[in-house]
């Protein structure tokens, strides 16, 4: 089982930038593709972005491109996820997965972290 462990969120400004780290550990971190979710109260969990294992191919929502850009580094067991031109509707808790496939289907993941909170305000 792969541990996952989310930092950097906070509050911030409509405008402001940001960047979550999430720190895995277990098994081998570059047999996996990663992810981020995200979660805003009363909603459901939504996809943000993913990176596949080679950290070349990656996916994002339609509203997060341009502006959300994942990355991942192997020999740090990393992924991030830098947000830039943060709007309120970006508010959530945010969770960074891991598993086998590269994909936005959150059931696909199997190792899922804690989650940070971030708050955007207008």
């Amino acid at each position: 089982q792969t541990q996952l462990v989310e930092s950097g969120g906070g509050l911030v400004q409509a405008g402001d930038s940001l960047r979550l780290s999430c720190v895995a550990s277990g098994r081998a971190f570059n047999s996996f593709s990663l992810a981020w979710f995200r979660q805003a109260p009363g909603k459901e969990r939504e996809f943000v972005a993913a990176v596949k294992r080679n950290g070349i191919n990656t996916l994002y929502r339609n509203s997060v491109k341009g502006r959300f850009t994942i990355s991942k580094d192997d020999t740090q067991n990393t992924v991030s996820l830098q947000m830039e031109s943060l709007v309120p509707e970006d508010t959530a808790v945010y969770y960074c997965a891991a598993g086998t496939a590269f994909t936005a289907d959150p059931g696909s993941y199997n190792s899922w972290g804690q989650g940070t909170q971030v708050t955007v305000s207008s």
